[in-house]
């Protein structure tokens, strides 16, 4: 179940980041932070119903697990971080982490919030 998860996740942010990325017209990985937003989103919005009851441990296990662990892209993430700074875009890379990081962190926030 994990592995169908995972393959839905995966095909899902292939086609999310591009739509995003088609939309922006700056040469910045929009797509990629877009995704891990939204899968911070998605894991503290399941986690939290998971931990009140509203979804069983085998349906979090496919959609936590599997769906979302699919869906972000941590190894992209880094690399793109990489390119940025190997392309002399060092501010660029390093506003990309922080963003990253803080609007992962508030996504996760809120989802947890939504289903207290």
């Amino acid at each position: 179940m994990v592995c169908i998860g995972s393959f839905f996740g995966g095909g899902a942010r292939y086609l999310v980041g591009k739509a995003i990325q088609s939309w922006m017209a700056v040469s910045f990985p929009w797509g990629t932070m877009a995704v891990n937003v939204i899968g911070c989103f998605l894991i503290g919005l399941l986690s939290g119903m998971s931990l009140g009851g509203q979804i069983s441990p085998s349906t979090k296990l496919v959609l936590v697990t599997g769906f979302c662990g699919g869906f972000t892209t941590f190894s992209t993430f880094m690399n793109e971080n990489l390119l940025l700074g190997r392309d002399g875009s060092m501010l660029l890379a390093v506003l990309y982490t922080l963003a990253s990081i803080g609007l992962g962190l508030i996504a996760v926030i809120v989802g947890y919030q939504i289903v207290k």
